[in-house]
C-alpha cells in the first residue's frame, strides 16, 4: 500500500472520529445527556434493555451492561445527580473505554452504593464514593430513595470525590501503582464515562449530567510512599475494611484535619467523643450539639461509654444517633468501694495481683453483659505497675472467660494501636471463637498514626474482611439496657 494511501486513511479515521464526538468547551460546563434519547451515548453489546431514558432520567435497571458517553477527556470535571434505590449497586466509571460486553477494565469506577449491603458469601462493604478497589470509603453521606449530586474531578494524576459537595475522597496515584492480575489498566489516563446497571436487583437513576472539559495540570507529588500505597490498595483490592474507629479530637485535632489524613492515608475514621460523668459530653444535650457538629462530615460517628453511669446519663434515642458505641473496663469501682481508673497510676489499687485481675475479669464481664455497646475497647489493659507481667497475668483461662462474655452478647473486640493489646495470641483465641474485631488508635493528641499494631496483627493472625465488625443495619434505632427502665428501657 502507498504512503499517500496510508496517510489518507488515517485522516479520513481521524476526521470520523472527531466528527461523532460531541464538541465540549474548555472550562465550560456541557450538559451530555438531554433527558430525551441517548445520544451522544452508546449502550454495550450484552442486555441492552437494562438502560433505558425514564422521565427525563437515564434508568440503569437488569442484568449486567454500561452505557458509554462518545467523547475522550483527560482532565475534567464530571457532575451528576443520582438517586439509588434500595439495594442498588451501581457506578461510574472515568478514563474508560467502550467494551461489547464484561466489567470496564480501563480506568477507575467511582461506586454508587449507599446502603446495599451484598450477601453473607459476597459482601459489597464499599460505598457511595469508593474508588472501587483502589481507595474505599466504607461510610456513606447518601442515602437511598433520595436524589444526591456527585461530582468527580480528575486532573492528571489526582481523582477527588464529592457527593453533595462534600468531598468524600482523594487518590493521588503514584508512578507505576502496584495493580493485581487483570487490573492493570486500572489506573488514570484518558478516555471516556460509563453508567453501570449491576444486577436485576438494583436500580439507579441519572440525570443532569455534565461535564468540564479542564486545561492541562501539574501533577501531584504524593504525600505517601510507594511501599503505603501498594500496602492500602492490597487491603482495598481484598475489600479489607480499614477503618479506625477509635478516634477523638484531642490535643487541637479538628474534623478538618481528620478527613484530610483519612484522604491522604486511605485510613477510614470514626470520631468518638468521651460521654459520661466528668468528661466534655454528659448529657442528650451535648450530646446532640456534638452530633450535630459533626453530621455533615464523611466520618461514622462514634460513641466512647465513660464510666459505669453512662447508662443512666443519656437517653435510648439520643445513644440511637451514633453509629456504634463503645466502652472499656478501665472505670470501675473495685471491692473496697474505691473509684478505679486504669490509666491514672494515683486512681488503682492492686493490693494483690491475682486478687487484681480476678476482679477485673469479673468487672468485664459484668459490663459486657449488661451495657448495650458494640466494642470493647482498650481491651486487656492493665495498670502501668503491673502491665509488664501481662503475658503471666493474662492467663488462658482468664481470656477465655473474656473472649465468651463477648461472642455471647456479640460485642466485637478492638485491636488497639496506642497500647499494642490484646495479645496475638488472644486475637486468634478470639477468631477461633467467632468474635469480630475493630482497629483503634485511642490518640491523646494531633498524631493519628498509621495503625502500625493493627496491620501487624492482620498478618500474623490471619485476619480476613469477614473477621472485621460492621455497623449494624439498625444502629440508628433505640437501643435497650437492662434494668434500667427511666432512662434507656428494657
Amino acid at each position: 500500500m502507498k504512503k499517500t494511501t496510508i496517510y489518507f486513511a488515517y485522516f479520513f479515521f481521524l476526521a470520523t472520529l472527531f466528527s461523532c464526538q460531541p464538541r465540549l468547551e474548555t472550562g465550560e460546563w456541557n450538559t451530555i445527556f438531554n433527558g430525551e434519547n441517548l445520544d451522544g451515548w452508546k449502550k454495550a453489546g450484552e442486555n441492552q434493555e437494562s438502560i433505558t431514558v425514564e422521565d427525563g432520567m437515564i434508568k440503569c435497571a437488569g442484568e449486567r451492561s454500561h452505557l458509554f458517553y462518545n467523547g475522550d477527556l483527560k482532565n475534567f470535571e464530571f457532575e451528576a445527580e443520582v438517586k439509588a434505590m434500595e439495594h442498588s449497586n451501581s457506578g461510574i466509571f472515568i478514563h474508560t473505554e467502550y467494551q461489547k460486553e464484561g466489567w470496564p477494565a480501563n480506568g477507575y469506577e467511582i461506586q454508587v452504593n449507599n446502603t446495599y449491603r451484598g450477601s453473607e458469601t459476597n459482601p459489597e462493604r464499599r460505598k457511595t464514593g469508593s474508588i472501587y478497589n483502589i481507595r474505599n470509603v466504607y461510610f456513606s453521606l447518601a442515602g437511598d430513595s433520595e436524589w444526591f449530586t456527585m461530582r468527580i474531578k480528575a486532573v492528571e494524576n489526582k481523582v477527588e470525590i464529592f457527593v453533595n459537595d462534600i468531598k468524600v475522597n482523594e487518590y493521588v496515584e503514584p508512578e507505576n501503582p502496584w495493580r493485581w492480575e487483570g487490573g492493570e489498566s486500572c489506573k488514570l489516563s484518558h478516555g471516556t464515562f460509563a453508567l453501570q446497571a449491576h444486577d436485576p436487583g438494583s436500580t439507579t437513576y441519572y440525570r443532569n449530567i455534565r461535564v468540564k472539559p479542564l486545561p492541562e495540570g501539574e501533577k501531584t507529588e504524593p504525600e505517601v510512599d510507594k511501599e503505603w500505597d501498594t500496602l492500602i490498595t492490597k487491603l482495598m483490592k481484598a475489600g479489607f475494611p480499614f477503618i479506625d474507629f477509635h478516634v477523638h479530637l484531642k490535643g487541637g485535632l479538628t474534623v478538618n484535619e481528620v478527613v484530610a489524613n483519612s484522604q491522604k492515608l486511605g485510613i477510614n475514621y470514626g470520631i468518638a467523643p468521651n460521654c459520661g460523668l466528668h468528661f466534655p459530653v454528659t448529657n442528650d444535650s451535648t450530646l446532640f450539639e456534638y452530633i450535630n457538629d459533626v453530621k455533615n462530615s464523611p466520618t461514622f460517628k462514634g460513641m466512647q461509654a465513660e464510666g459505669r453511669e453512662w447508662i443512666t446519663l443519656f437517653s435510648s434515642e439520643a445513644v440511637a444517633k451514633f453509629d456504634y458505641v463503645f466502652t472499656d473496663a478501665m472505670t470501675f469501682t473495685d471491692y473496697k468501694g474505691r473509684r478505679t481508673r486504669i490509666w491514672i497510676p494515683e486512681e488503682v489499687w492492686v493490693d494483690d495481683k491475682q486478687q487484681f485481675m480476678e476482679q477485673l475479669v469479673g468487672k468485664i464481664e459484668s459490663i459486657f453483659s449488661q451495657e448495650p455497646v458494640d466494642i470493647y475497647v482498650n481491651p486487656t489493659v492493665l495498670p502501668a505497675e503491673i502491665m509488664d507481667e501481662y503475658e503471666d497475668l493474662w492467663t488462658e483461662e482468664r481470656m477465655k472467660r473474656v473472649i465468651k462474655v463477648l461472642a455471647d452478647n456479640n460485642v466485637a473486640l478492638e485491636i488497639n494501636a496506642r497500647y499494642k493489646v490484646p495479645s496475638a495470641k488472644m486475637i486468634k483465641m478470639a477468631k477461633e471463637a467467632g468474635l469480630k474485631f475493630s482497629f483503634g488508635t485511642n490518640n491523646t493528641g494531633r498524631d493519628l498514626g498509621e495503625l502500625e499494631y493493627c496491620l501487624q496483627m492482620i498478618e500474623e493472625c490471619k485476619l480476613t474482611p469477614n473477621d472485621m465488625f460492621e455497623i449494624k443495619p439498625d444502629a440508628k434505632k433505640p437501643i435497650n439496657v437492662k434494668g434500667l427502665p427511666d432512662k434507656i428501657t428494657g
